[in-house]
């Protein structure tokens, strides 16, 4: 009876999750929750050291800045998810951006054919990425590194490095530019674009099996293939589907900026990294939540602007973003070692 006794004893013991454990199971199952704890802190460490950050103009200011990132990040994210990654996101974006532009200001293309064009061409671009990641089997470092250089090559060749200027882009290319009023809060539609584009992929990763396949690709690409899932398809849509994703923040970038340069959005791409991985999603693949990605955009945009209202040089400031990057490395890594 005794023996009896001390089995059940060490059973419950053993059985028994120490507190890190539970975090790391918690934070596995809410990949997001590290970014958005990290968020609530930097909003009261900021709002004490100046009255003017925690306001509504403020926050309208911060989620004007994001949104064309966080609009790249959407895009990547579902790339990661698959463990893959995509350089040339930034460069793709800019490139839809001038041919839109360019085809109505110079061409007199209708600007509504304009931007249909542009979601068409995103769709190819991102669509040949997925040919030569599925087909040609080239690893997608390497694929997207290639595609940047040719995106910018012919960005530059076909506008000549020419700026489409404010007073030359087509109104309709301006529309996500338009200021509205919620409450206090004074945005661009743009934002709300932008967020509406996050709950459909949310939608479709949780609630579709196409996001299902996307994760399990992601988790183990062999286990998948053996389950029965076409790997390959599920690769080539994804690629398709984040080009469509990039060609739609063209419309977002030209909205915020009133114009279409050759010359912005040069680092789209390390930015998108930067808030797919603060915001919790995993560059293995396999774990993250598309929403996480804004939170790490916004996260990003948070910190150099209370920063910046603190006075903290621009040197700086790139500094924190950098920590917040190997922090947000480090929880990822301490995750996995959990569930192994």
């Amino acid at each position: 009876m005794s023996t009896e006794v001390a089995y059940d004893a060490a059973q419950e013991f053993m059985n028994r999750e120490s507190f890190a454990t539970k975090v790391q199971n918690t934070l596995h199952r809410y990949p997001w929750l590290s970014s958005a704890i990290v968020l609530a802190i930097a909003l009261v460490v900021f709002g004490r050291f100046n009255e003017n950050f925690l306001t509504p103009n403020n926050f309208s200011l911060i989620l004007q800045q994001v949104a064309i990132v966080g609009a790249v990040a959407a895009g990547q994210t579902i790339i990661i998810l698959t463990a893959g990654i995509d350089l040339s996101c930034g460069a793709m974006t800019v490139f839809v951006a001038m041919v839109m532009a360019t085809l109505t200001f110079k061409n007199g293309v209708p600007p509504v054919l304009s931007f249909i064009l542009g979601l068409l061409l995103g769709l190819a671009s991102g669509a040949f990425n997925g040919f030569l990641v599925t087909k040609v089997k080239l690893p997608p470092f390497i694929v997207t590194l290639g595609t940047l250089n040719i995106f910018v090559s012919l960005t530059l060749i076909y506008s000549k490095g020419r700026t489409v200027r404010n007073t030359e882009v087509d109104p309709f290319f301006v529309l996500l530019g338009k200021y509205i009023d919620l409450g206090p809060f004074r945005i661009t539609t743009g934002v709300l674009a932008v967020i509406a584009l996050y709950l459909i992929l949310a939608f479709a990763l949780r609630y579709t099996g196409w996001g299902r396949h996307v994760y399990a690709v992601g988790d183990d690409i062999e286990a998948a293939r053996l389950a029965g899932i076409s790997v390959n398809r599920v690769l080539m849509s994804v690629y398709s589907l984040a080009g469509l994703v990039f060609a739609f923040t063209a419309w977002v970038q030209i909205g915020r900026v009133t114009a279409a340069s050759p010359n912005v959005g040069g680092d789209l791409n390390l930015d998108s990294i930067t808030a797919v991985v603060i915001g919790g999603t995993s560059l293995f693949g396999g774990r993250g939540a598309v929403f996480g990605s804004f939170l790490g955009a916004i996260l990003v945009g948070v910190f150099r602007n209370g920063l910046t209202l603190a006075g903290v040089d621009l040197y700086y400031q790139i500094l924190a973003v950098g920590i917040l990057i190997l922090f947000a490395v480090s929880v990822d890594q301490w995750i996995r070692k959990a569930r192994s």
